[in-house]
């Protein structure tokens, strides 16, 4: 395994980690066995960072991560990085809701599902205008100082937003939408981003000092090679919500992703592995949020980690997504 160290997080952090999104039971091909069984293939590879947030599954995510350290006494050795401040109710409606009184009742109910005393990294999952800064800081000082937390992360957080955040509380780590063709992109499942990953969030994390985590690195499969023209998915999976995926869209994507499948093939690299090696190979990104669906899964992304994009490569890969740089 490979890891990485920021100035503003003292472990080191491995450069890939686990997105527990699917553990939650959103997506596809998901149990919780087969989840409990990858949690614990993926720590004997030396993976020490997951990614989850309470409403993945509606809190099952955060269960199940919970349940496979607990079973193997493997808390001391991850680094747990869970989300606050997304609400729901019985429709699955969700809200965005930073209060301090708020947060102060979800950390402790995340700590219940995770069966732990503490997270490591808690984010703000979404911005919520309503509520001042100040206030959200003041109860992320609150939960600090009581134990529950480590460090402070912001998530999908426009940077202007972070940088007033600096001057009230530390700020260790951003989380924000990034892949090979959503590199500046205006939204994510129809929810606008206030923010352009490699114009505004990249500069920011290279001069505090923050660890960076880009999510969705593999855009929800489509840049592991997995998808075929006209792809549908099961009526309870999330990614229906993604209009990349299955609106008009699509094919501007898919054929960006065919040209990518192609050009690995021609070097003998699976598509993942250039992918997530497109990614590892920007110094600001920390550790890659890759979800996982099984353990030959996990296998396949590890293995990027045995080489590296050369220059040649590196060239044409940059031709390829070049039009995706604004969009």
């Amino acid at each position: 395994m490979l890891y990485n160290k920021v100035k503003k997080i003292k472990e080191k952090i491995s450069v890939i980690g686990v997105g527990c999104w699917n553990f939650g039971g959103d997506w596809d091909s998901t149990d919780d066995k087969k989840s409990i069984n990858i949690i614990h293939a993926a720590i004997d590879a030396g993976i020490n960072f997951f990614d989850v947030a309470p409403v993945y599954g509606w809190g099952h995510s955060e269960r199940v991560l919970g349940k496979a350290l607990k079973e193997g006494n493997l808390r001391n050795k991850v680094l747990i990085a869970s989300k606050g401040g997304l609400l729901w109710n019985e429709k699955h409606e969700t809200t965005n809701n930073l209060s301090k009184k708020s947060l102060l009742k979800e950390i402790d109910n995340t700590l219940t599902r995770l069966q732990t005393d503490h997270i490591d990294i808690y984010q703000m999952h979404w911005p919520d205008p309503k509520v001042p800064l100040e206030e959200t800081a003041e109860a992320l000082e609150e939960i600090k100082k009581a134990g529950k937390i480590r460090y402070v992360g912001l998530s999908n957080f426009p940077q202007k937003d972070v940088e007033k955040m600096m001057t009230i509380t530390d700020v260790h780590c951003q989380q924000s939408l990034y892949n090979m063709l959503e590199r500046n992109t205006n939204s994510y499942h129809n929810i606008p981003l206030p923010y352009k990953t490699e114009k505004e969030v990249l500069p920011t994390v290279r001069k505090y000092g923050q660890a960076f985590l880009p999510y969705s690195p593999l855009f929800q499969g489509l840049l592991a090679g997995k998808f075929h023209s006209g792809i549908t998915f099961s009526k309870k999976d999330i990614r229906n919500a993604n209009p990349k995926l299955v609106g008009p869209k699509f094919d501007m994507y898919f054929n960006a992703a065919e040209k990518l499948r192609k050009l690995a093939s021609e070097y003998g690299k699976p598509m993942n592995e250039v992918a997530l090696n497109w990614l590892r190979q920007k110094k600001e990104v920390t550790s890659i949020i890759a979800g996982v669906s099984t353990v030959k899964q996990l296998e396949q992304n590890l293995h990027c980690l045995t080489w590296k994009i050369d220059e040649e490569m590196m060239a044409k890969i940059n031709t390829i997504i070049a039009p995706f740089e604004k969009i």
